[in-house]
């Protein structure tokens, strides 16, 4: 095995060239340099590539928010020229300039399309904090530090609580007790995996980590094993059209109190202990760097002679997620028992749910003070307000989520959901407050009646299921999946289509038009593909039902619901 594997200076990060469209492996510097050539990262999944856009956002966020473009320190901080790390204390008198400077900063590295040298240089300064077999490996601790963390009985000579590859290898993610029947690889080779792609699944792990292993750190209170922080999330972030536009418009350099926060991202504590400690407060971070790069377990990884490896991990105590506002990057509910927010997790009964029809999850439709919107979708609005993005910008709000089985016991991923929906930044944020043309609300009208006009839908289907004799309600729930599943598009295409300049009505209408004709066509396939069956019918207490007098049900029916003149 190599004695070194340095993430600043060997390549490790999977992404898309946009000349070529070529996949190619870099370094970190390699990409903050080259950023605006990639046209995204290019994982071996989606949620891993989430994990890894966070960690270069931490390198980012830290960077900026202490140097300006030029790599000059902000004249209100105290920067320590040997860490490169900031006082926590700030000049008082400079408090009205903090949120100037940050978003002048953003904006010309906007302008000049590229990140500037002070990254190369923090990056080259912490290269010790990033080597994979350094004295502090990245991500994880040393012998020494492990077995001074966990009990006696779990230390590293015992050989007790590791976890294999394949269970961390997310597109695995098998266990010692359950075996995965259809995993992109079989057998042993599950367990064999390519240093670059082991540094990937390692940060991949740490963010969504289940909780089948059960040996944890030694505390003098007790706590139960958590999942990694971004498996309980339901993430929405920015998509960009290079991978630079889209570290840039996820970059959150002013929070939504607009205060100043001092960046900690994992590899500057003075030690693995040091950073335990804090952890075992369970105190919520009070910066990005910090949050984006918080471990759920501490890893170990002993090698043998075939340069195989085992992995220790102990679980660390996790801070709570309620009221969380600090992560940019879920969208919330309230509890309306407790009256705080909690992340808006997915669970395996939502797989099939398009992004659009939680539309109000993503932006406060109705401009009330009890909905709280993502942090990214707020970062954008200020963006937008501020003129350091076009005003007919089209947003991309991209979804990532890695569902897990439900079971508490493990909570394995089960299956991992992308989803995305294109909006004019004017139309997301439209300024106007008068309801019948605030578009927000307007859409999230469009989305109830379109959501209405599927239930009509799934009723027809239940009553093709009666006359079919099968079981109703799963033959139901199938064809108003693959009913939605067609819809998505021409949905996502009308909403990406409008602008503050439209009259609403008649977009709205116009959708109407659309969505009606898309459903009696979907409903005159069903009708053209009818048995004999379907023709008879069967005898209700209302007389009888056929394929026929179904279809008419449902055209009068939609007829009533979008309320369209005839002709």
């Amino acid at each position: 095995m190599a004695n070194s594997f340095n993430l600043t200076s060997d390549p490790w990060i999977k992404v898309i060239d946009r000349d070529s469209n070529q996949e190619k492996t870099v370094s970190m510097i390699e990409l903050f340099e080259n950023a605006q050539k990639y046209r995204q990262l290019a994982g071996e999944m989606r949620s891993q590539d989430l994990a890894v856009l966070r960690l270069l956002l931490s390198v980012l966020t830290t960077v900026y928010s202490r140097f300006d473009i030029k790599g000059d320190p902000y004249e209100w901080l105290k920067i320590d020229s040997n860490t490169l790390q900031a006082s926590p204390d700030i000049d008082d008198d400079s408090e009205s300039d903090i949120e100037e400077d940050l978003l002048g900063t953003w904006a010309k590295l906007y302008k000049s399309g590229r990140f500037s040298e002070i990254v190369t240089q923090y990056l080259q300064r912490y290269s010790n904090r990033f080597d994979f077999f350094g004295e502090k490996p990245f991500y994880q601790v040393t012998e020494a530090d492990y077995d001074a963390l966990v009990p006696e009985k779990k230390r590293v000579s015992a050989g007790k609580g590791t976890v294999a590859v394949k269970q961390i290898n997310r597109q695995v993610s098998e266990s010692g007790h359950t075996p995965s029947v259809f995993a992109p690889r079989s057998g042993e080779l599950k367990n064999e995996i390519k240093l670059d792609e082991l540094v990937r699944w390692i940060i991949t792990y740490q963010n969504f980590t289940g909780v089948t292993d059960k040996t944890k750190i030694e505390t003098k209170e007790k706590f139960s094993v958590s999942p990694g922080w971004l498996y309980k999330l339901n993430p929405v972030f920015a998509d960009g059209q290079s991978l630079f536009q889209t570290l840039m418009l996820n970059l959150v350099l002013v929070n939504e109190e607009k205060e100043y926060s001092s960046q900690k991202p994992v590899w500057e504590y003075d030690s693995v202990l040091t950073y335990v400690s804090e952890r075992k407060e369970q105190i919520m971070p009070t910066n990005l760097a910090e949050l984006y790069t918080a471990w759920s377990r501490i890893l170990h990884i002993e090698w043998d002679e075939n340069d195989q490896p085992t992995i220790f991990s102990a679980g660390l105590p996790m801070f709570g997620h309620e009221d969380a506002f600090l992560e940019p990057m879920t969208v919330w509910k309230r509890d309306k028992k407790t009256n705080r927010y909690k992340p808006a997790v997915k669970g395996p009964q939502s797989l099939g749910k398009a992004m659009w029809r939680n539309f109000g999850q993503y932006v406060n439709v109705t401009q009330s003070d009890d909905v709280h919107d993502p942090g990214i979708v707020g970062w954008l609005r200020l963006l937008k307000r501020q003129e350091l993005i076009p005003q007919d910008s089209l947003l991309t709000l991209a979804s990532v989520t890695l569902i897990s089985d439900g079971n508490a016991a493990s909570q394995t991923p089960i299956a991992e959901v992308y989803d995305d929906m294109h909006i004019n930044a004017d139309v997301l944020f439209d300024k106007d407050t008068d309801k019948r043309i605030y578009w927000p609300q307007r859409i999230e009208e469009v989305i109830t009646l379109t959501q209405q006009i599927g239930k009509d839908y799934w009723q027809f289907a239940a009553d093709i299921g009666k006359i079919r004799n099968v079981d109703v309600r799963p033959f139901a729930n199938q064809v108003s999946a693959e009913f939605y599943q067609r819809l998505n598009e021409p949905f996502r295409e009308w909403l990406s289509g409008l602008t503050n300049q439209d009259d609403r009505d008649e977009k709205i209408i116009f959708w109407k038009k659309q969505l009606r004709k898309y459903v009696l066509d979907s409903a005159r396939n069903v009708v053209n593909a009818s048995a004999p069956r379907d023709v008879g019918g069967v005898l209700k207490d209302k007389g009888l039902v056929n394929i026929f007098t179904a279809n008419n049900h449902l055209r009068y029916r939609i007829q009533a619901d979008l309320d369209l003149k005839k002709g």
